[in-house]
């Protein structure tokens, strides 16, 4: 038994010892949504070359890898996750030639690349689709078609009482082929069969295309909604709404978080570690899945580098409690298979921007907080400078799940305004195009809420977010242990030690008001005096000033980073 347990000590040891051996376990990843980033030919949508041209902000905000949403060939009725050639690139973003030149200026600058991977379904305009709908072999079984059933009328009906992500019925009937087929999300995205070998090998050949193009990894797209069960089986009432068509009404037991979802990332792991075993990098594998936290973390094991962690979007908000904080933080790290690496998520496409969530002075204590977690930080363009959403209109909307909402629920569902144009400058469209006539409405505060303004000024949320990611590549920020606090009802702190290492402290105020801490009641062996790295903008708390823990300060809904004295020579602060 000693011996069982000394092996699986070592096997431990040999996870975690790999982890961190990754380039990929501490990197600092940013989201770019293309339509909204950069336009370089003045048509109000963002391309490959927009990109191309400005990585160096990238580079500027301390990012070390970026991934990409959808640029694929797409009708555009779910905004590119509607996919109509997986191997090619959309020509509202550029061409394959772009995308080769985006890759090698990218790694050139020591950025890694990493594609958008849509698995569960294509667009109905696919090619796919087309020979499926003729009953075409091998595509007659590359979708999910069923006969449904006939009720006592006479009328027909879908084969089960499945509701699509989007609302509304999630089959449709398809007079050529005399069948419905099965969409989970809208009825122009027909979800592929990962029960039929050819259909499965065909998607792993769309991996070897961009594999074979030296992409560095992928983010898999709503992957626990890739199996359903061949029972074609009803599923329960929620209880949440009587509404039939929205989502809410069914508990979703037979649709999502199958077994077969953690054995279909196996096989893709096991492709991408051919590439790495022909002398390359391990390619990274990040999934998404919006599902509770045991299957969640089962993801680890089936063979992703990691799930995202959605806790802070999903579990928290402006009225959240710094118990509340630590409960998200402390339930990752202890839940978290032995060897494996953390990640936090500040926002995405599909969600609330943070600083609408939190508000905006809230926002950049939380955002610090995600930079000096352990693990990976993700974030989507446009929260590094605190980029609020923008209001959309009905007639100006875009995205289906809001439009499907109609006019009285547009607002509410619609996912349009996170995505509205990043705010470079105070020109024209924020400098985002040269058009006036974006593809989303751009945010009216650009002239005085832009990136160029925040480079400029003497501090801004730009340059406390620089500030936080360059300290994030401290060895204690790091590998260092990680602590969590909660000194009084408004006040968070963590702690981050490393041996031989600066020790990092940081203090979060989610209340109104100035408070002042003795910071040594709760944290453990706080030196006598601590530097102040960085504060919250505005804070009037000069940075590189020592302070005496007992009588910390700290800002009302802001935050304070404090770092051990270095008694071997004199500490300077970085102002970028």
């Amino acid at each position: 038994m000693k011996a069982l347990v000394s092996l699986l000590i070592l096997i431990a040891i040999a996870a975690a010892a790999k982890s961190e051996e990754e380039w990929w376990s501490s990197m600092s990843l940013y989201q770019i949504y293309p339509r909204s980033f950069k336009d370089s030919n003045g048509d109000g949508v963002g391309d490959l070359k927009g990109i191309i041209d400005n990585l160096e902000h990238l580079v500027d905000s301390k990012v070390t890898a970026f991934w990409i949403s959808p640029i694929y060939p797409s009708p555009g009725v779910d905004m590119g996750y509607d996919i109509s050639n997986f191997i090619d690139i959309d020509p509202l973003f550029g061409t394959l030639n772009d995308f080769r030149s985006l890759l090698e200026k990218a790694h050139r600058m020591g950025l890694k690349v990493l594609m958008d991977f849509v698995p569960n379904h294509s667009s109905d305009q696919h090619e796919w689709f087309q020979k499926s709908i003729k009953n075409i072999p091998p595509y007659n079984n590359y979708y999910i078609w069923a006969n449904g059933t006939v009720k006592a009328d006479g009328t027909r009906a879908p084969p089960t009482n499945w509701v699509s992500v989007f609302g509304g019925p999630a089959w449709t009937w398809n007079d050529e082929r005399q069948a419905y087929y099965l969409h989970q999300f809208a009825p122009q995205q027909p979800d592929l069969n990962y029960r039929y070998e050819p259909l499965k090998d065909e998607m792993k050949n769309v991996y070897r295309f961009w594999l074979d193009r030296g992409v560095d990894g992928f983010r898999v797209d709503a992957v626990n909604h890739v199996f359903e069960t061949e029972s074609l089986q009803d599923e329960p009432l929620s209880g949440n709404t009587n509404d039939p068509n929205n989502y809410g009404y069914l508990n979703h037991i037979y649709t999502k978080d199958q077994p077969e979802c953690y054995e279909l990332i196996q096989e893709w792991r096991k492709l991408l570690d051919e590439y790495k075993a022909n002398g390359g990098e391990e390619r990274v594998m990040i999934l998404e899945a919006y599902t509770d936290i045991n299957l969640t973390m089962k993801y680890y094991e089936s063979g992703g580098s990691f799930p995202f962690n959605f806790g802070f979007i999903q579990r928290l908000n402006a009225n959240s409690s710094p118990a509340d904080v630590k409960v998200v933080i402390d339930e990752w790290m202890t839940r978290m298979p032995e060897g494996h690496i953390a990640n936090w998520v500040i926002g995405n496409h599909d969600q609330k921007r943070v600083a609408s969530r939190y508000g905006a002075e809230r926002a950049q204590g939380i955002t610090a907080l995600l930079l000096l977690l352990p693990g990976v930080l993700i974030t989507y363009n446009g929260d590094e400078i605190g980029m609020p959403n923008n209001y959309v209109t009905w007639e100006e909307g875009k995205d289906p799940q809001g439009c499907n909402a109609g006019r009285d629920g547009f607002e509410a569902a619609s996912r349009d305004p996170f995505r509205t144009p990043f705010l470079w400058d105070d020109t024209t469209s924020a400098g985002f195009s040269t058009n006036l006539n974006t593809w989303l409405p751009v945010n009216p505060d650009y002239k005085t809420l832009n990136l160029k303004v925040q480079k400029e000024a003497e501090d801004s949320h730009f340059k406390f977010y620089q500030a936080l990611a360059e300290l994030r590549s401290w060895p204690t920020a790091q590998k260092g242990d990680l602590q969590t606090y909660v000194i009084s009802d408004d006040i968070l702190a963590i702690s981050r030690i490393l041996e031989d290492h600066r020790s990092i402290y940081f203090v979060l105020n989610f209340g109104d008001q100035i408070r002042v801490e003795d910071l040594t009641q709760k944290i453990v062996n706080v030196p006598e005096e601590l530097i102040i790295y960085r504060a919250s903008v505005n804070s009037g708390l000069p940075n590189g000033s020592t302070i005496n823990p007992k009588n910390a300060q700290i800002p009302a809904r802001g935050a304070v980073v404090y770092v051990a004295p270095d008694m071997s020579k004199r500490f300077e602060v970085k102002l970028l």
